[in-house]
């Protein structure tokens, strides 16, 4: 499982655990279709189930219920986009596995400090259909492995995109300060015609007019917020000033904690931010111990035996023993891509290579050559050349740098690509029977 979205299935784990009881006591009984989306319907026990679990979770959280009426069209829309998604991952075949799943509930298990019986048996305590878990867990995985195929796939960041960014952020690699915020955010679409972005604008200045009035963020958040944190109060993870936006980050700096951000503008629609908390964060030099190795390899495989592999390396340790050149001898005999450089893989790091073959090549003195290894590639023969201490600062940078673009490019091209879906589907809201 990918490890980026394991948070979003604990904190699911959670909110269905401390909500789904209340859920079912108050669910009403009544059903009926409410939306249609595409070929697929939304009906009224189903967004009522949706509703429990979201006020439960507003209530462990502290954070006061925006009115029914505006929650109920809140959570209607986010199933909407999220109906839409799923749509489009089954038409394009996007799937998880039996296994994939299994391995991922046993993560969120171990996640929470549990074994896989002690995790089952919390989840029918509370109330909650392990087949009903097992396809909201499955449904999140789709939706990120969706999101990984049709747009961060996508995203590229040129290193003269990261020069440039390194060249306007100040201080980017030392002291840089970490915020804790949390922000609202009114959505607008790039066909939106300019009456609709004056209403959307409208509705970011009821938002600040409340705020400014002693409503609490939380609370405006989950009233007013197209984000998908909205139901969270809007809270954000800690991250660098360089994260932000530069004029987002421009108008943090200027604020104290508890204050407010102007309405600001981005492509995705109009912004409010509430700055919680900075604190310092000092960047020191990044030192590691790196190892310049060559190696030669002789892969196991349908044509080539275990036996058959182990026998050819002992020969070739023999062979260099009585003092055959390294060099030659990999780009003779060596089955790795590497062959053509007589075996060089250059400086190596910590942890690029598999743990067999760094075990053994950081017990080498240097230009000796290992007994032979076995790792999962095959059998190597591993000669140390040369070792050094080297600040890794500016790669780090340069790595976060990376990260940091390819965050801000994901978010906006996301935000864009779910646009675009909605605006393709066929989605009808019907009345409300009585």
């Amino acid at each position: 499982m990918n490890k980026k979205y394991l948070p979003c299935l604990l904190a699911l784990f959670a909110m269905l655990v401390t909500g789904f009881s209340d859920a079912q006591k108050t669910t009403k009984t009544v059903d009926f279709i409410i939306a249609i989306v595409n070929d697929s319907v939304i009906t009224r026990h189903e967004l009522n189930e949706i509703l429990q679990i979201t006020l439960a979770q507003l209530k462990k959280n502290e954070i006061k219920f925006p009115p029914m009426d505006v929650l109920e069209k809140q959570l209607l829309e986010r199933t909407i986009t999220t109906r839409i998604q799923l749509q489009l991952a089954k038409e394009i075949g996007v799937t998880v596995s039996d296994n994939d799943l299994e391995q991922t509930l046993d993560r969120i298990a171990k996640g929470n400090n549990m074994s896989r019986g002690e995790f089952f048996t919390v989840l029918e305590k509370s109330g909650i259909k392990l087949t009903k878990f097992r396809s909201e867990i499955r449904s999140e995985m789709i939706l990120s492995r969706l999101k990984d195929r049709e747009v961060l796939r996508g995203i590229s960041i040129t290193e003269e995109e990261i020069n440039d960014f390194l060249r306007t952020q100040e201080n980017f690699s030392r002291d840089a300060e970490e915020y804790q915020t949390a922000h609202i955010m009114i959505r607008i679409t790039e066909e939106a015609d300019a009456s609709t972005v004056e209403s959307r604008h409208q509705r970011a200045k009821a938002a600040l007019v409340k705020l400014k009035n002693g409503a609490q963020f939380s609370q405006v958040a989950a009233e007013f917020s197209d984000a998908a944190d909205a139901m969270e109060g809007g809270v954000l993870d800690w991250k660098p000033i360089t994260q932000f936006p530069i004029k987002f980050a421009s108008e943090l700096k200027l604020i104290k904690s508890g204050e407010l951000t102007p309405i600001m503008r981005s492509p995705s629609g109009f912004h409010i931010i509430q700055l919680i908390e900075r604190r310092g964060k000092n960047k020191a030099s990044v030192l590691i111990d790196q190892t310049q190795a060559r190696h030669i390899l002789i892969k196991i495989g349908e044509k080539t035996s275990e036996s058959d592999a182990q026998q050819r390396i002992i020969d070739l340790k023999e062979r260099l023993t009585l003092g055959a050149d390294f060099s030659e001898l990999a780009k003779l005999s060596s089955e790795d891509t590497s062959s053509s450089a007589g075996g060089d893989l250059g400086w190596i790091s910590p942890g690029d290579t598999v743990p067999e073959f760094e075990n053994a090549m950081n017990l080498l003195q240097i230009g000796k050559v290992s007994d032979p290894v076995r790792s999962t590639f095959g059998w190597h023969l591993i000669q140390v050349r040369e070792r050094r201490t080297k600040d890794t600062s500016d790669q780090r940078e340069r790595q976060e740098a990376r990260k940091i673009l390819n965050q801000r490019k994901g978010d906006e091209a996301f935000q864009e690509w779910l646009q675009q879906l909605r605006d393709r589907a066929h989605i009808e809201y019907l009345a409300e029977e009585k």
